[in-house]
C-alpha cells in the first residue's frame, strides 16, 4: 500500500496541457491526489530541451506522467527520456509512466532508456489519437470539410484520449501496474473514408476524405511550418503495422474502450468543431 505521505507529494505531469496530459490532471485532482503542470508555460517550467528546468519539476515529486513532445520517434528523444529518468530516479522518484507509440521502434528505444533508471515503470503504448480530429492536426482540415492526407485505403484503430488517460492514472497510482506494457487501442479499424462518414454523420456537415501522395502532403507541411517528419508518421498508419485491436485498455481497467463514434458525438455537442 502506498504510504500517506507518497498521497500527498505532487505527481508531474509533463506535457500537462496536451491531449492526454490535461486529462491525467483532472483525473489526479479529481482523486485528491495533487498534479504539477509540466509545460513551458507552467507554474514550474519544464522544458524538454532545457534540462536546468527539470530539477524543480522533480523537486518533492513521487511519480511523473512522461509524454515527450514532438514524438518518441524523432531524432533525441531516447537521450532526452534516458537522461530525464535517470535524474528523476536520482531525485527519489519512484514511478515512471511513459506514453509510447505503438509500433515505433524509435519508440521502443526510449522505453528501453527509461527502464535503465531503474524506475518503477509502466509503459502505454498508443497508436492514433480520435482526438487528432478535434483537437490537433486534422482540426483545420475537418473544419474545411476535407481531409486531404497520405493515408489512401490504410485502417487504423484510433484510440480515444480519455482511455489513455484512465490507463495513465491508474498506472501513477495502483501498484498492480508497475512493470507492465499496455498497448491502447480503440474498439475497431477505420479507415480515413469511414472517418470522414462518422465525422459528417456527428457534425451535420459534409466532410470528405482526399487520399494525396507523401510528398504532396511533406511540402503542405513545410508551408504550414509545420515538421517535415510528422509526414513519417504516417507510415504508421499506411505500412499496417497497427492495423489490429489491441486490448491493453481491459487488461488495466476491465472494461471496453470508446468507439470512435460516440467520441464524435460528445466532441461534437461540445462544440468541438463549431467553426
Amino acid at each position: 500500500m502506498s504510504t500517506h505521505g507518497q498521497n500527498t507529494a505532487p505527481i508531474l505531469v509533463i506535457g500537462g496541457t496536451g491531449k492526454t496530459g490535461r486529462r491525467v490532471v483532472e483525473r489526479l485532482e479529481t482523486l485528491g491526489r495533487p498534479a504539477r503542470v509540466g509545460s513551458r508555460s507552467g507554474e514550474t517550467p519544464f522544458v524538454w530541451e532545457d534540462e536546468n528546468t527539470w530539477e524543480a519539476a522533480l523537486d518533492g515529486v513521487s511519480a511523473a506522467y512522461v509524454t515527450y513532445y514532438p514524438d518518441l520517434a524523432f531524432p533525441g528523444a531516447k537521450e532526452a527520456v534516458g537522461r530525464f529518468a535517470a535524474v528523476a530516479v536520482e531525485r527519489g522518484v519512484k514511478r515512471l509512466v511513459l506514453l509510447s507509440g505503438r509500433g515505433e521502434e524509435g519508440a521502443v528505444a526510449s522505453e528501453d532508456a527509461l527502464k535503465a533508471s531503474g524506475c518503477d515503470w509502466t509503459v502505454v503504448r498508443c497508436n492514433w489519437f480520435n482526438q487528432n480530429f478535434s483537437e490537433s492536426f486534422f482540426l483545420d482540415p475537418v473544419l474545411s470539410g476535407e481531409l486531404a492526407l497520405p493515408t489512401g485505403d490504410a485502417v487504423e484503430p484510433f484510440v480515444d484520449a480519455d482511455d489513455i488517460a484512465d490507463v495513465a492514472v491508474a498506472a501513477l497510482t495502483d501498484d498492480r501496474h508497475i512493470g507492465r506494457t499496455y498497448e491502447l487501442s480503440g474498439p475497431r479499424l477505420l479507415s480515413f473514408h469511414d472517418v470522414a462518414r462518422e465525422l459528417s454523420a456527428a457534425t451535420g456537415r459534409t466532410i470528405t476524405y482526399i487520399p494525396v501522395g507523401i510528398d504532396d502532403y511533406r511540402s503542405a507541411l513545410r508551408q504550414l511550418g509545420e515538421p517535415e517528419e510528422f509526414a513519417d508518421l504516417f507510415t504508421l498508419i499506411v505500412d499496417g503495422r497497427n492495423a489490429s485491436i489491441v486490448h491493453g485498455v481491459r487488461e488495466a481497467l476491465g472494461r471496453e474502450p470508446k468507439d470512435f463514434a460516440d467520441y464524435a458525438k460528445e466532441a461534437a455537442a461540445g462544440g468541438a468543431w463549431n467553426a
